[in-house]
């Protein structure tokens, strides 16, 4: 079962998945009988570019070919022959081992003067061509010029960018595509009923999907778990061998967010932490997942132009939540999640920036900071700071709706804006007095931290709507906060003409101030 891919190997264009255009082409020029001396396959590996060159290679030199066919007849000898790796006429040649000048003289140039013996053309079918040297593409050139008309060179390579102009020029060039799930579902269902395996049809669309477009991937994946689980596979045993991406938790999760269900998301969210699953790469998945949605609702031809497909039962989940979604709620959820990706990973606490992510994009920490703001149970000193603060902000706007804003003035200003803050957030108000304000433009106003934690506790969903509704009740003119980190940042010490209780002030008084503790004994 370790050689699934050899053994189910196409031996004819039928068999071949994908790549319907290169087919077509292949074929009419066969019909035609019109055969160019050279051709250029180039594309991602394990997508069918040695199969194609094989089968093409048959098609050409098959005995029982009449007019009107393009199939080999995989009966005649030649195609028996070339199945079993036995016809001379068909030279294989990896460029990986074979780079230097002299080579090519001696396998390709040397024998492509030399006639064919039973078969009407000579095929050199030239593997991972980028690889040769410089002087062995002169020398390959050189031939590629003046080919024999006996001769026909079929070149494939992973990087096109590698391979000379001079060359490409020579080639008729066809670019290979990754193969679609649909594709590989298909091929691989062939394959375990001819095996005469039971499987369900979920478990092969998530090996189609883990391989990436790779058929060869693939197939190899679908070997080892046959070693594991014989006649009859379960979803435990698949489960060894892929790896765990959950897709259909992650509709689960973009369902919740389509619903504004905060709470059931978040718990989603812990007990794929709890179960050890990569959030990072659940991330991407989304971002992904997303991706497509957005595009299916461009146009759903973009979809399908682009071999973007899950499989049969993921894409009807996912259609559901596609149709609860506009098309400016799935960009919101790409932008976001693409942009906490690193986060993820870096973070102590792995799915502090999903949920946080979760929260913002259900609008749950504008709704609750908005309630906690008017709540009549919220601390008088508190209520009374706002109420002075927004008869200030109704003056200063009265006066000038439109005020341009100077640094200086954010500046003189600013220790209103430490004050004001202590009520509602004892620690950032110690925060903010160790930061630097750094500019002001459009009405944004950019703060420089020296250390991460501090410019993560602004940036948060909680603090900085909070922070930003203060500015402008103190400023009198609408103000956003851009947090940024600079580690060489110095901060100002007190000076002499400072209360002696800040001068006298330790590093642990800071740290104290920082996280708004105090020492019990």
């Amino acid at each position: 079962m370790a050689t699934l891919y050899r053994q189910y190997r196409p031996q004819n264009f039928t068999e071949i998945l994908g790549q319907n255009y290169i087919k077509t082409i292949l074929q009419n020029e066969i019909l035609s009988q019109k055969i160019a001396q050279a051709y250029l396959f180039c594309g991602p590996r394990a997508v069918g570019k040695t199969t194609m060159a094989r089968v093409f290679a048959k098609a050409v030199n098959c005995s029982n070919l009449k007019d009107g066919e393009y199939e080999p007849c995989n009966e005649c000898s030649n195609c028996i022959n070339i199945n079993t790796g036995r016809n001379l006429d068909i030279i294989e040649i990896d460029a990986a081992s074979n780079t230097g000048v002299d080579n090519v003289r001696e396998n390709i140039i040397s024998s492509s003067r030399v006639g064919s013996n039973a078969s009407r053309f000579k095929v050199f079918i030239i593997d991972e061509v980028h690889m040769l040297s410089i002087s062995a593409f002169n020398a390959l050139l050189k031939v590629l010029e003046e080919p024999p008309a006996h001769v026909i060179f079929i070149l494939c390579t992973t990087e096109i960018h590698k391979v000379p102009n001079t060359i490409i020029s020579r080639c008729q060039r066809f670019d290979f595509k990754r193969i679609s799930v649909v594709d590989m579902v298909k091929k691989l269902d062939y394959i375990v009923q001819s095996e005469n395996i039971k499987i369900d049809k979920s478990i092969l669309e998530s090996i189609a999907r883990h391989s990436d477009g790779y058929l060869r991937d693939a197939e190899s994946l679908l070997g080892q778990i046959i070693s594991i689980g014989g006649d009859e596979i379960t979803q435990a045993e698949a489960d060894l061998v892929i790896p765990k991406n959950d897709l259909n938790e992650i509709v689960n999760l973009l369902e919740c967010l389509s619903k504004k269900d905060v709470i059931r998301a978040i718990q989603l969210v812990n007990s794929l932490a709890d179960n050890g699953l990569n959030l990072k790469n659940f991330v991407v998945d989304m971002v992904e997942l997303l991706r497509k949605m957005m595009l299916g609702k461009i146009n759903p031809v973009l979809t399908s132009s682009l071999g973007l497909d899950f499989g049969e039962a993921l894409e009807m989940k996912l259609g559901q939540v596609s149709a609860e979604l506009s098309l400016e709620q799935m960009i919101r959820f790409i932008e976001k999640f693409n942009s906490i990706i690193q986060e993820v990973k870096s973070s102590f606490i792995a799915q502090l920036p999903l949920e946080l992510a979760i929260i913002e994009l259900s609008g749950a920490a504008e709704s609750n900071i908005k309630t906690f703001v008017s709540s009549p149970i919220a601390p008088p000193v508190r209520e009374k700071i706002v109420e002075v603060k927004e008869v200030k902000a109704t003056t200063v706007v009265s006066k000038s709706s439109n005020l341009n804003l100077t640094r200086a003035q954010i500046v003189e200003k600013w220790s209103e804006v430490v004050s004001g803050i202590k009520p509602l957030n004892h620690s950032l108000s110690f925060v903010l007095q160790a930061c630097e304000i750094t500019d002001l433009k459009d009405s944004k106003l950019c703060l420089t931290f020296k250390y991460r934690f501090h410019k993560d506790r602004v940036n948060s969903v909680q603090i900085k709507p909070v922070l930003e509704k203060l500015l402008s009740e103190i400023y009198g003119t609408p103000l956003s906060v851009e947090s940024f980190l600079d580690e060489n940042l110095v901060i100002a010490t007190p000076t002499e003409t400072e209360s002696p209780v800040a001068a006298a002030e330790t590093p642990m008084d800071n740290i104290l101030k920082t996280f708004g503790g105090e020492i019990i004994n």
